[in-house]
């Protein structure tokens, strides 16, 4: 359903895509993973064809892009990071004037509304004015609007950003749902366990580049021990540089925390026992830790 080779993009002579190549087959959930400044935002406009690359090949649902990015956006639902729903429309007016653009009919649409209120959970709002929605509802019905030209693909930037939990949990059996349904997702996140949860691969980018690809499970196996404690209290600083080494076969001290990665933390666990003024979390590896150790611990802006 897509296929990116040798993506590059500059602006203003700052290479921000490097080469960048990825492939994702038809019902798959991808997600494309990495810090502030990554390149994933960039990449993403190169697949819709709203921005032209400097160099490399995209292929989105058959089409050449940008050349066939009109025809390849008729296959494609995009679900925006921020919600941009119109409020001076309801509920189901959202989704009638949205579908307008993909040249469908109000008959046609009015035949879909229910349907893509009922995906959202919304039955019960379609005359509903926005300001009387929750943030939760909002998302879902950005999501349900993604959906009204009946997509192949779906690209969904940060979904769930600024949900309770409850709301998180729900756009997930949402997308669960699509992809059993046979669509294919283009996720990113910041969300580690969200990417855990939902995608078949994830890629994670970093300085323009794409540095590692798998399934999260091989990811997590390949990259990290398989056990994490996660060591705080006082004196934990000289803990982490004279103790913790005898028995991690890595660790990393960041503020007030150690995490020492190992492939049997018992013996690890057990001395700590024996020391009242630290305090542990013992917990097996995930893709975050991977994240972290890719990417680095370094805040991005």
């Amino acid at each position: 359903m897509l296929t990116v080779q040798g993506l590059r993009k500059s602006y203003s002579g700052i290479e921000v895509l490097r080469g960048v190549d990825f492939r994702v087959a038809a019902g798959e959930c991808y997600g494309l993973l990495g810090p502030n400044g990554a390149g994933k935002t960039t990449t993403l406009k190169c697949c819709l064809g709203l921005t032209a690359p400097d160099a490399g090949s995209i292929a989105l649902a058959g089409f050449s892009v940008p050349a066939g990015a009109r025809a390849a956006r008729a296959r494609t639902g995009v679900c925006p990071q921020f919600d941009n729903l119109d409020p001076d429309f309801t509920v189901s007016e959202n989704l009638i004037v949205y579908g307008r653009y993909f040249g469908l009919s109000r008959h046609t649409m009015q035949q879909r509304v229910g349907r893509l209120l009922e995906f959202a959970g919304l039955e019960d709002k379609a005359t509903a004015r926005l300001d009387t929605l929750s943030g939760g509802m909002k998302r879902r019905l950005t999501l349900a609007r993604a959906l009204v030209n009946e997509p192949q693909i779906v690209f969904l930037d940060e979904p769930t950003t600024g949900l309770d939990p409850q709301a998180r949990h729900l756009i997930w059996d949402r997308l669960k749902s699509l992809t059993a349904a046979g669509r294919t997702l283009i996720l990113t996140t910041h969300f580690m366990d969200e990417a855990e949860r939902l995608c078949d691969r994830v890629g994670i980018m970093d300085r323009g580049a794409l540095i590692a690809e798998d399934t999260p499970r091989r990811l997590i196996q390949a990259q990290i021990e398989a056990h994490v404690v996660e060591v705080y209290g006082e004196g934990v600083q000289t803990f982490a540089r004279e103790l913790a080494p005898r028995y991690a076969q890595r660790v990393e001290l960041t503020g007030e925390t150690a995490f020492c990665y190992c492939t049997d933390p018992a013996p690890l666990l057990e001395t700590l026992g024996q020391r009242s003024e630290l305090r542990a979390l013992s917990r097996a590896a995930n893709l975050e830790d991977v994240f972290i150790k890719l990417t680095g611990r370094d805040i991005r802006d």
